[in-house]
């Protein structure tokens, strides 16, 4: 029987090809039909016209050709950007947007990590913020307007959700506006891992005003923090370190509480108790900078604060603004 069927190509060929069809029906059609294929995250939310627009916007320029959306479950991956991306996240994506190449870094988790006056300096010019990047500049998006009946257009045919106060409200929002509203919801239906409650909030400095550590501290606050803080933490895109406020409130906070909002980020305001900026947001560098490294640079606020106390009175102070609101 076999070999009748070997002589007689087309037949052959004919059975071959209801085999694999058959066979694909099965293991990858009926599949993707089932409604367990297509989960959901219980805190995934659907976009807001203004972070649907952003989102249009944000393929129109090719950022997907130089930044993936998706953390792949690899230890390196998750210990740079955050837990791996999970399929539920995804269920509003029409087209996914998870990239191929990383030019510049994965934006899975970006959302919430960064107040919306720095991704603003980025995208104004990106080399301002991070020197080595080869990011080109978009300042220019924040003069173009959003056309509300384009957006309502494309989220008709999405099927987003909307209602006639969120279109009309974009009449007054530039493109600007709609891309940084988009990457800050990037990730929000994963809960971050919150590291503030296990940290020590009355620790001590173990380096104190070490000259030593204070200049191990200032070269790595010159390249991690400089950027949103200035030069000599003045302050810029994120509040200044020297002028007797930390967190909103008056007053300087502790080694330990420094240690906390540096290492875990703006999940620490909670811990420490106070409230910090409105419009507030910072990383946690705990994964970026070692405890020895983030105590050095605790030394250094600390001289700066010092020196600030100790100027002569009189004395004109330099400003060192990177941009941004104190």
């Amino acid at each position: 029987m076999a070999g009748k069927i070997y002589s007689r190509p087309i037949l052959f060929t004919l059975m071959v090809t209801a085999a694999v069809l058959a066979g694909s029906i099965v293991m990858m059609a009926y599949p993707m039909l089932r409604p367990d294929m297509h989960p959901k995250l219980e805190k995934l939310r659907p976009f807001t016209p203004l972070q649907l627009a952003g989102r249009d916007i944000y393929q129109r320029e090719g950022c997907v050709n130089c930044h993936t959306q998706t953390v792949r479950p690899l230890r390196t991956e998750v210990m740079r950007y955050g837990d791996y991306s999970k399929a539920g996240e995804f269920f509003y994506d029409r087209p996914f947007l998870w990239g191929s190449k990383r030019t510049g870094p994965d934006l899975a988790r970006e959302g919430g990590k960064r107040p919306d006056s720095w991704h603003a300096a980025h995208f104004e010019n990106a080399q301002a913020i991070v020197p080595r990047s080869n990011m080109p500049p978009y300042g220019w998006l924040k003069k173009e307007k959003l056309d509300p009946v384009s957006v309502k257009a494309h989220m008709d045919g999405l099927g987003m959700p909307y209602t006639p106060q969120q279109i009309a409200e974009l009449a007054s929002k530039t493109e600007m506006d709609a891309l940084i509203a988009y990457v800050q919801q990037l990730g929000h239906a994963v809960e971050k891992p919150r590291s503030a409650g296990g940290l020590d909030l009355a620790a001590v400095n173990p380096f104190s005003s070490s000259p030593q550590a204070i200049a191990a501290g200032a070269a790595i606050y010159i390249a991690n923090c400089a950027v949103c803080h200035g030069n000599e933490a003045h302050g810029g895109i994120g509040p200044s370190f020297v002028d007797k406020k930390f967190l909103g409130e008056p007053g300087y906070g502790t080694d330990g509480e420094y240690f906390a909002i540096i290492s875990a980020g703006s999940d620490a305001k909670k811990a420490i108790g106070r409230p910090g900026l409105p419009d507030g947001g910072m990383e946690a560098f705990g994964t970026q900078i070692p405890p020895d490294g983030i105590w050095r640079l605790v030394s250094f606020i600390r001289a700066q604060q010092h020196h600030e106390a100790t100027e002569p009175a009189g004395v004109e102070k330099r400003e060192h603004e990177t941009g941004g609101k104190h």
